[in-house]
C-alpha cells in the first residue's frame, strides 16, 4: 500500500505527543532505557515535518532490546531490527487508520548513533537559515513525491548527509569549548 508524503506545519502538541509517548516506552522498557530524547523534525521548533513523532532511546544493551519485541508490539509498535542502520533497533507505530505515527529508534549508550541524531536536531535548531533551507526542500520534495515515500528519503538523502557532517563538526566542537573553557 503507498503512503501519502504529507508535511504539515509545525504543531505545538508534537512535544506533548512525544511525552505520553516516553511514559508509555518506559512502562515496557523501564530500567534498559538510559535516557530519551525527542528528535527528527516534530522536535525542530517551527519546522514543517511528517507528524510523525521520533522517539531517540539511549539504552543499557541493544541486544536486550529484542526480547521486549512482543510487550512493543502491544504497544501497537512494528520491530523492525537494526533497519538499515548497524546497532539500532528501530520500531514503527501506527495508528487505527494505518496512519505512521510514531518511530522509535534505539542505540545502546556510546554509539555514534546517538551523537549523530542529537547533533542534526540541535544544529537544525541553532541554524534557523539552515532549517528553513531543509523545510523548504521538504515541501518541493513532497509536492514531486507525493504519493512516493523512497522518492522523498532519497531526495532529502544527499542535504541530509551534508547536513549531518556540517553537524557533528558543530556539535563536537561545542563539547571542545566546554572542555577546554
Amino acid at each position: 500500500m503507498k503512503r501519502e508524503v504529507k508535511v504539515v506545519p509545525y504543531s505545538h502538541d508534537w512535544p506533548r505527543l512525544y511525552q505520553l509517548e516516553v511514559v508509555e516506552l518506559r512502562k515496557v522498557l523501564g530500567n534498559e532505557i538510559e535516557s530519551t530524547f525527542h528528535i527528527g523534525s516534530t522536535a525542530i521548533p517551527g519546522m514543517i515535518a511528517k507528524p510523525i513523532i521520533d522517539i531517540l532511546l539511549e539504552v543499557k544493551s541493544i541486544s536486550k532490546i529484542d526480547d521486549y519485541n512482543d510487550d512493543m508490539m502491544k504497544l501497537g509498535y512494528d520491530p523492525r531490527g537494526e533497519f538499515g542502520i548497524p546497532r539500532r533497533r528501530y520500531f514503527s507505530k501506527n495508528n487505527i487508520n494505518d496512519v505512521r505515527t510514531h518511530h522509535v529508534h534505539a542505540f545502546q549508550s556510546g554509539d555514534i548513533g546517538l551523537e549523530r541524531h542529537l547533533a542534526f536536531r540541535d544544529y537544525m535548531i541553532a541554524h534557523p537559515e539552515d532549517a528553513r533551507e531543509y523545510a523548504q526542500l521538504k515541501l518541493n520534495l513532497a509536492r514531486v513525491f507525493p504519493w512516493d515515500i523512497d522518492g522523498y528519503c532519497k531526495g532529502k538523502e544527499s542535504y541530509i548527509d551534508d547536513m549531518e557532517k556540517r553537524a557533528l563538526l558543530w556539535h563536537r566542537s561545542l563539547k571542545d569549548n566546554v572542555t577546554t573553557s
